[in-house]
């Protein structure tokens, strides 16, 4: 590694400071900085008046054919097993600087697109770019602008999901979308992606979400926006994309944690969405669709709402056997909230016609002699019992005499 970059598997000096590919046309400026002659000529045909590297007002644009540089790229490409132009690996401070000052000013598509490139070669991109000062800064800005192009609000989402397992970046990114002055226009220009990006971009948009969400403040200003939970709702509905509904599922369990946010969900009709999914066989999303029952059935609302939703009661008992020992302690927790602590009647009777008790007796033996599980099994299994009404009592003796608690 040298002073001003990461691999050099490419020479830093035939490296054009502006695309960051092997010059072929290597000329200098008054300046004294070597580009390749279509670049500089592209950057000087935009309006520009200053050196692209140092930022220094050009007293000539002139600029002068590098015949040294040339000779000396010809020979390393005519000794080199590798084409040039494949090369991408290589950035250095100046391609940097030239890259942040094109984006702080406009945005540009190219630039970022170029950044991607970057911290997608390799590691070591990812973490000098990381540390690198202001980079951060500057890309997140991206965010705040008024009237940018979705594509670039998705490729700034890129960079940063590219990141996020450096040390402090997601501490850094949390304070600048989420604790500044404009933390708003941020999340608006994420929810965008949510809703009119593309599959990928949405993905990386709510991982990013999840990944900042680190403190109660945080969930707090994400739930807040009035587009954000209909959106991700209305992604799990219509999406048949495993990969988003389990990133969507994650986030929404993380925020999912003040009365007022679980509120919205039921609004938006998360229980419908779970009951399908829960009762779906090749759905692979059960084990976080018990953990969001669980967390909307500690509302009054969804309560409500489960009670009326007529599979969702016996989706859960259903699933108890199918899913995690975790998901299913989830479960529990949902059908005993239902039926002893509240002692919903209707949620007995479905749980009575879909044979809940056998699947509760299960779960006891499975669970072993001691436990939360184990108890609240037993207390759903009286209260079930006792609710019974006497057309389905007889029946229900029949089926789990065989089945004896440990």
């Amino acid at each position: 590694m040298g002073k001003n970059g990461l691999y050099i598997n490419v020479p830093n000096v035939f490296r054009c400071p502006i695309s960051m590919d092997v010059m072929k046309s290597p000329v200098s400026l008054c300046t004294g900085i070597t580009y390749d002659r279509s670049s500089i000529q592209h950057w000087l045909e935009s309006g520009h008046d200053t050196c692209p590297a140092t930022m220094q007002v050009l007293s000539s644009k002139d600029f002068v054919p590098n015949l040294t540089l040339h000779r000396l790229i010809n020979m390393w490409v005519q000794s080199s097993t590798r084409r040039p132009e494949s090369e991408s690996s290589v950035i250095s401070e100046e391609v940097v600087k030239v890259l942040m000052e094109k984006i702080e000013r406009e945005s540009c598509v190219d630039s970022l697109s170029k950044v991607v490139e970057l911290v997608s070669s390799s590691e070591d991109n990812q973490r000098f770019l990381a540390r690198f000062g202001g980079f951060i800064e500057v890309i997140s800005g991206v965010l705040r602008k008024k009237c940018v192009e979705i594509e670039a609000l998705e490729l700034v989402v890129s960079v940063f999901n590219s990141i996020l397992s450096e040390t402090g970046i997601k501490e850094r990114l949390n304070g600048l979308i989420l604790k500044s002055n404009q933390e708003s226009d941020c999340i608006s220009s994420i929810i965008s992606i949510l809703r009119d990006g593309k599959l990928k971009s949405q993905i990386q948009s709510v991982r990013l979400l999840e990944s900042i969400a680190i403190d109660e403040e945080s969930k707090r200003k994400i739930a807040e926006s009035s587009e954000f939970f209909p959106i991700l709702l209305n992604l799990m509905r219509t999406s048949a994309d495993p990969t988003l509904n389990d990133t969507v599922s994650s986030l929404l369990i993380t925020v999912a944690e003040t009365p007022k946010a679980k509120s919205q969900l039921v609004q938006n009709g998360i229980v419908s969405i779970l009951s399908s999914t829960i009762t779906d066989q090749n759905n692979k999303n059960h084990d976080k669709a018990m953990k969001l029952l669980a967390a909307v059935s500690s509302c009054s609302e969804g309560r409500l709402a489960i009670r009326e939703d007529s599979k969702c009661a016996a989706g859960i008992a259903n699933r108890l056997l199918k899913v995690s020992k975790t998901a299913a302690e989830d479960g529990v927790t949902v059908l005993w909230s239902m039926c002893c602590t509240h002692k919903d009647e209707r949620v007995k009777e479905a749980l009575v016609k879909s044979d809940a008790v056998a699947k509760l007796l299960l779960v006891m033996q499975r669970e072993g002699e001691e436990g939360v599980v184990r108890r609240r099994c037993a207390d759903l299994i009286k209260a079930v019992m006792a609710g019974c009404k006497g057309e389905y009592l007889a029946g229900y003796q029949t089926k789990t005499t065989h089945i004896m608690p440990c």
